[in-house]
């Protein structure tokens, strides 16, 4: 198992990176890897064990935000415009995979799901109106939905 290392750059590394994009200079990339160690890896990832129970429950969480009264979410329900498509699903299923990996585990756990799901679906969920006048975030939502839904 490879050990992936995820980082977050300092204000100035963030400056430097914005300069270096918008400049005409050419830059030198260090290799992180190479395709067969990045092809190895994702052999790796579509070989971590996702469960049954799991994967409806991802389906359940995406099909919330397109039917939250269907979920016991009256409250919420005024709030989404439009949810999340099937596309959140897949990517969502690919990206429990991967955060399982960077952990090390060889399996999917609710933990993976729960560390993914407001990247996955922040911006696949459209607010209403009344969401923006009543200051409601999508992380709100999919916290509400989160915790209306049962983990198996």
């Amino acid at each position: 198992m490879f050990k992936i290392v995820v980082g977050y750059n300092t204000k100035e590394e963030e400056f430097e990176i914005a300069k270096r994009v918008t400049s005409t200079q050419s830059i030198s990339l260090n290799k992180v890897l190479d395709k067969e160690t990045l092809s190895l890896i994702k052999e790796e990832i579509a070989k971590v064990h996702i469960d049954e129970e799991l994967e409806k429950y991802i389906v359940d969480i995406v099909c919330a935000t397109r039917e939250p009264k269907e979920y016991g979410l009256e409250e919420i329900a005024d709030y989404i415009q439009f949810g999340a498509s099937p596309r959140a699903t897949i990517d969502m299923f690919k990206a429990v995979k991967a955060m399982a990996y960077i952990r090390g585990n060889d399996y999917v756990s609710p933990i993976d799901i729960a560390l993914v799901v407001k990247a996955i679906l922040r911006h696949r969920i459209i607010l209403s109106y009344e969401a923006e006048a009543m200051q409601k975030t999508t992380d709100e939502l999919i916290q509400k939905i989160m915790e209306k839904i049962d983990i198996p």
